[in-house]
C-alpha cells in the first residue's frame, strides 16, 4: 500500500491533468443518457398488466392514453379540435361523446350513461379520450403532451399517466441542478465549521465532484435511469463518501506529526492508511446499494447499480485526485487555518462507560415501539397526489374528480370471437361494478340486438381490431386507493368468467401490482442487506460477535427514523421503506466500523475493557461527527427544497438517518461493548494482546 501511496505522490499533477481531461467524455455521456419518468415502467415485464401493455400497442398501435377535459367549447368546435389533435405528431385516435353519438340508429336507442359519463351539462365541458401510438413514457409522447398543451392553452386539461410523467419531467429539469448546489453549498458550510481550514472542504467537493462526473458519465452505458436516480445520485455520492475524504484528511495531518516537514512523505502513508481502512467500509456501503438489485421492482436495481459504482468512483477519487490536490494546493490551505468550532469530544467516553447501564435501558425499551411502529406507517403509492397542486396534470386530475367524479381509467383487452351476447352482458356487469362510471365497449353502444357494422368505422377501428377488443373503464376512485384495488379485482373477476385471456390494464392495476410487489422487496431487500453486510463486517473484522452487535445497533436507529414517522402520522412514499433501510444501514455502519477498529487496537495493544472503550469513542467521535454532519447537510437542503414528494421525503429520511445513526453509535454501541466485551474477546481474531 505504501508504495502506491508514493507513486500517488510523485504523480500528483499528471493524475491531476487526467483527472480533468476525463470529465470531457464524462460531460458527453451525462448529457446522452435518457432520463425515464415513470415509475410504472420498472415493474417486470412478465406480469400480465405489463404483457397487457405490450399487447395494447402491438394489437391496437396504442401504447398510452389520456382523458382530457375540454371546457367552454360547442360540438362543432369540439369536432374541429379533435381534427387539430390528431394532427399532433403520435396523437393515434381521439375518442369523445361525437364518436360514440355517430352511429345510424335512432337517437333514442343511444346509450344515456356514456352521454352522462362523457360530458356535464352543468358546467358545459366534455371528456375525450386521446390515444397515443407511442408507450406511456416514451419521449414522443411527452413531446406530444406538450404540443396538445401548447394548442388548446388551458381549454384542454390533460390528465393521465403520460401528463402526470411530462410535468415531472419539468420539475426535475428545473430542480436538478439547484438539488446539487444546495448540497455542495451546505456540505461546504458543515466542514467549513467542524474542521480546521476553510479551504480544504472546497478541495474534498472538487475532488468529490469529480468522482460524481464520472458516475454520472457511466451511466450513459445503461442508456438511461430513473429521474429518481437522477435526482438523488449526486447528492447520496456526496454524502456517503465523504467519509472517505475526511479519513484521509485527518490520517494526513496525524502523519505530519509522524514526518514533521516531509509533506510528502506523510500523504504517501495517509494515502495507503486511508486505502486499506477504506476499502473495507466501502464495500460495505456498496453491499447495501447493491442489495437493492434483489428487487423485483426494478428501480431498487437502477438506483442500487448507479450509488455503488458511484462509491466505488469515490474511493478511487480519495486516494487518488484528493491527495494530489491536497499537496498541489497546500500553501493556500496552510493560509485558511482556523481551529474548529466542533466542541472537544474527550469526556464523553468517561461519561458513556460511566452511564452504559441506562443507555442499555433505553435501548431495551425504545427497540420494540420502534420496531412495531416502522412496520405500520401509512404509506402512498399515488404519484399525482403529492405533487404541486398547479399543475396541469394535477389540475386536470382535480377537474375530473369535482365535475365528473372521476378517478382512474383503466382498459380492458378481450378476445374479439367473445359472442356479442356475452360480450354485451360482460359490459353490463362491468357497468354494476362500485365506483364504475362508464364501461366503453364497443357492445355497450350498439347494444346486444343492433348489428356492430351499424357503429361507425372509426368506432370500430378504435375498439375492436378483429383480434382483440378493447373496452374503456371510468373509475370513481383514485389510483393507489384500497377502494380502487378491490374494484380491479372485482372487474378481473368478471372478465375472467367470460374471457380466459382477457386482460385489465392501466395506471391503477399497475399500482396495484407495485403495492403487492414492493411489499415483498421490502422483506427480500432488507434481509439481502442485513446478510451482505453482516458477512462483510464479519471477514474485515475477524469477528463473529461483532457483525451481530454493528448491524443491531444500526438497525436499532434505522428503527427509530423509520419509526417516526408512524408517531407524527405521516405518510410515506411506498419506495421510502424498501431503499432506506438498506441505504442507512450500508452508509452508517461505517461509524461503528470505525469506532470498533480503535476499539480492537486499544485492546490488542493490553488496554483494559474500559480504557479501550473510552478511547474508542473519544478518537473517533470526531470523524464520525464530521461524517454526520456532511451527510445531514447534504440531503436536509435538498428535502426542504425539492416539490416532488418522493424525492423530499427520501431526503428529509436520510438526512435524519445519519443523525440517528451518530446518536446510537455515540451512546449505544460503547454500552454494548461494556456488556459483551468478553464475548468480543473471545469470539474475534486480533483483539487479545499478542505474547511475546
Amino acid at each position: 500500500m505504501i508504495r502506491f501511496g508514493k507513486r500517488v505522490v510523485k504523480l500528483r499533477v499528471p493524475i491531476l491533468i487526467a483527472a480533468v481531461l476525463l470529465l470531457v467524455p464524462s460531460l458527453f455521456g451525462y448529457l446522452n443518457t435518457r432520463i425515464n419518468y415513470d415509475i410504472l415502467s420498472y415493474l417486470p415485464g412478465d406480469i400480465e398488466t405489463m404483457e397487457g401493455q405490450e399487447i395494447l400497442l402491438e394489437e391496437f398501435g396504442t401504447g398510452a392514453f389520456s382523458v382530457c377535459v375540454v371546457s367552454g367549447m360547442e360540438e362543432k368546435e369540439i369536432s374541429a379540435l379533435e381534427e387539430t389533435l390528431k394532427d399532433v405528431s403520435h396523437v393515434k385516435d381521439v375518442l369523445w361523446y361525437g364518436s360514440v353519438a355517430d352511429i345510424s340508429v335512432p337517437v333514442e336507442m343511444l346509450p344515456s350513461k356514456a352521454g352522462e359519463a362523457l360530458q356535464n351539462a352543468e358546467t358545459g365541458s366534455s371528456l375525450l379520450i386521446i390515444t397515443f401510438d407511442t408507450s406511456m413514457s416514451a419521449d414522443e409522447t411527452l413531446d406530444a403532451i406538450e404540443e396538445i398543451r401548447e394548442l388548446t392553452e388551458r381549454k384542454c386539461l390533460l390528465s393521465g399517466m403520460s401528463a402526470v410523467v411530462t410535468d415531472i419531467k419539468k420539475i426535475c429539469n428545473s430542480e436538478a441542478v439547484i438539488y446539487v448546489l444546495i448540497a455542495v453549498i451546505l456540505s461546504a458550510l458543515a466542514l467549513a465549521v467542524t474542521m480546521d481550514s476553510y479551504l480544504i472542504p472546497v478541495i474534498f467537493l472538487l475532488s468529490i465532484g469529480m468522482a460524481i462526473a464520472y458516475n454520472l458519465g457511466t451511466n450513459r452505458i445503461s442508456g438511461e435511469i430513473s429521474f429518481i436516480t437522477q435526482a438523488l445520485a449526486a447528492v447520496l455520492q456526496l454524502a456517503v463518501t465523504m467519509d472517505y475524504s475526511i479519513f484521509l484528511w485527518h490520517s494526513y495531518e496525524e502523519n505530519q506529526t509522524r514526518y514533521p516537514g516531509d509533506k510528502n512523505r506523510a500523504m504517501a502513508h495517509a494515502v495507503s492508511q486511508t486505502l486499506s481502512s477504506v476499502v473495507g467500509s466501502s464495500i460495505t456501503t456498496i453491499a447495501g446499494f447493491l442489495a437493492m438489485c434483489f428487487m423485483t421492482f426494478t428501480l431498487g436495481k437502477d438506483l442500487g447499480i448507479v450509488m455503488a459504482k458511484g462509491v466505488v468512483f469515490g474511493v478511487a477519487g480519495c486516494v487518488t485526485i484528493l491527495p494530489a490536490m491536497i499537496l498541489v494546493m497546500d500553501p493556500w490551505i496552510e493560509k485558511t487555518k482556523h481551529k474548529p468550532v466542533i466542541p472537544d469530544f474527550g469526556k464523553i467516553g468517561n461519561f458513556v462507560t460511566k452511564h452504559y447501564r441506562i443507555f442499555l435501558i433505553v435501548f431495551a425499551v425504545v427497540i420494540g415501539p420502534m420496531f412495531y411502529a416502522q412496520n405500520h406507517n401509512q404509506v402512498y403509492y399515488d404519484l399525482v397526489g403529492t405533487l404541486p397542486k398547479e399543475l396541469m396534470s394535477v389540475e386536470a386530475g382535480d377537474t375530473l374528480e369535482q365535475e365528473y367524479q372521476l378517478g382512474a381509467a383503466h382498459v380492458i383487452l378481450a378476445d374479439s370471437k367473445l359472442s356479442k351476447k356475452d360480450a354485451y352482458q360482460m359490459e353490463k356487469e362491468l357497468k354494476d361494478v362500485r365506483g364504475v362510471k362508464l364501461a366503453l365497449g364497443l357492445d355497450s353502444v350498439t347494444g346486444p340486438l343492433i348489428p356492430d357494422e351499424m357503429a361507425s368505422k372509426k368506432l370500430r377501428e378504435t375498439l375492436d381490431n378483429g383480434t382483440c377488443q378493447m373496452i374503456y373503464v371510468l373509475s370513481e376512485y383514485k389510483t393507489g386507493t384500497d377502494e380502487v384495488n378491490e374494484q380491479c379485482d372485482t372487474i378481473r373477476e368478471i372478465i375472467k368468467r367470460y374471457d380466459k385471456t382477457a386482460m385489465l390494464i392501466g395506471e391503477a392495476p399497475c399500482t396495484q401490482d407495485l403495492i403487492t410487489i414492493t411489499d415483498r422487496d421490502f422483506t427480500i431487500v432488507n434481509a439481502a442487506s442485513i446478510l451482505l453486510i453482516f458477512f462483510i463486517i464479519a471477514i474485515v473484522l475477524k469477528s463473529v460477535s461483532l457483525p451481530v452487535i454493528l448491524v443491531s445497533v444500526i438497525e436499532f436507529a434505522i428503527f427509530i427514523n423509520m419509526g417516526i414517522p408512524y408517531y407524527t402520522k405521516t405518510t410515506l412514499p411506498f419506495i421510502a421503506s424498501i431503499v432506506i433501510g438498506t441505504i442507512q444501514l450500508g452508509a452508517t455502519v461505517d461509524y461503528a466500523i470505525l469506532m470498533t477498529n480503535r476499539y480492537k487496537r486499544e485492546r490488542s495493544r493490553g488496554a483494559e475493557k474500559k480504557e479501550a472503550i473510552v478511547t474508542a469513542l473519544n478518537t473517533s467521535l470526531q470523524s464520525v461527527v464530521v461524517s454526520a454532519f456532511s451527510f445531514f447537510a447534504a440531503t436536509f437542503g435538498v428535502g426542504m427544497y425539492s416539490s416532488i414528494d418522493m424525492i423530499s421525503s427520501l431526503c428529509m429520511l436520510l438526512s435524519r438517518g445519519a443523525i440517528v445513526s451518530l446518536l446510537v453509535v455515540a451512546f449505544i454501541l460503547p454500552a454494548l461493548f461494556m456488556v459483551f466485551d468478553k464475548i468480543i474477546l473471545h469470539t474475534s481474531i486480533g483483539f487479545q494482546p499478542k505474547k511475546n
